[in-house]
């Protein structure tokens, strides 16, 4: 099934309708957390609410997306996505790059085990995480540039740590960048300075600057496969769950897997796959209309 035009769906959509179910990609300066990011984004542009895509230490900067409003209801379907750092660590002790690249290799490349930090707000237990590159990118003196992809949840500060345990010598980060937080790049994101000029402009009528940060929620749908229903929309936003004969057509959907569902250009949610005799899909977020609004079409009766 063809993905949706996203920037198609971007460039139909009000103004407000993006900033109802939209989501904006800061770069994240150093110093703030990522809740104080994501509220001071919630304050300039006068949100009810928002949400980030994954914490970033204060001091690391880079990709944080920040979902707008009813799209916050979505962070949970982004979380666990491949993420990409850049960053600089400082080993305590000279090594070779022989032993230290075999380290990389052998033991730090790959699915690992790795127990979160002291500081942070999960269950201190081991956990599978998968490392899909690890290159060491620049040196000088003690200190090495490097360039991670790996899964989302994975702690890259920890890791530096681990890496230094294990050869010995110890180390520790000095500075990290996120440059890629699953689908959002470093290039589609924007400053909190930006943005402020952006929603200034947009208080003063012209919404061009503002309109143009945001993606609409529907992007969404370049993560899970796009099924496309054709009949009984209604029932299926008010809860019930898509039948074989719902379908427009029957794609190749595998049992269990999410799903991103449209009725032609509109939204519908995200569902699971079940396939329980006739019923096809059940729903995890089902996005229904706003009653008597024009501008915001869509609506999550939970918020």
């Amino acid at each position: 099934m063809e993905k949706p035009d996203i920037e198609k769906i971007k460039q139909e959509k009000s103004i407000n309708e993006l900033l109802e179910f939209g989501i904006l990609v800061i770069d994240k300066p150093s110093g703030p957390t990522s809740f104080n990011v994501s509220d001071t984004v919630r304050k300039i542009l006068g949100l009810k609410k928002t949400s980030h895509f994954g914490t970033l230490d204060p001091k690391v900067t880079g990709v944080l997306p920040i979902a707008m409003n009813r799209a916050c209801k979505l962070t949970g379907f982004f979380l666990g996505e491949d993420k990409e750092y850049t960053g600089t660590m400082r080993l305590h002790e000279d090594v070779s790059e022989e032993r230290l690249k075999t380290a990389i290799e052998e033991r730090f490349t790959g699915k690992i085990m790795q127990k979160p930090p002291v500081k942070s707000r999960v269950a201190r237990v081991l956990r599978e995480r998968e490392i899909k590159s690890f290159d060491i990118t620049g040196r000088e003196g003690k200190d090495r540039d490097f360039h991670v992809v790996c899964q989302g949840g994975t702690y890259i500060r920890k890791l530096i740590d681990d890496l230094g345990k294990d050869l010995g010598i110890g180390a520790h980060m000095l500075k990290l960048r996120r440059t890629r937080a699953g689908i959002f790049k470093e290039k589609d994101s924007v400053s909190l300075d930006g943005l402020e000029k952006a929603a200034t402009k947009y208080k003063d009528g012209d919404d061009g600057m503002l309109k143009g940060m945001i993606f609409p929620a529907e992007v969404i749908s370049e993560l899970f496969p796009v099924a496309q229903i054709r009949s009984d929309e209604e029932k299926i936003l008010h809860g019930q769950p898509i039948y074989e004969d719902n379908l427009a057509y029957r794609g190749d959907y595998m049992n269990g897997e999410k799903i991103s569902v449209f009725s032609g250009k509109r939204f519908i949610g995200i569902f699971k796959v079940v396939r329980e005799g006739r019923v096809f899909a059940r729903p995890e977020f089902v996005l229904q209309p706003i009653e008597g609004k024009e501008d915001f079409k869509t609506k999550d009766s939970s918020l």
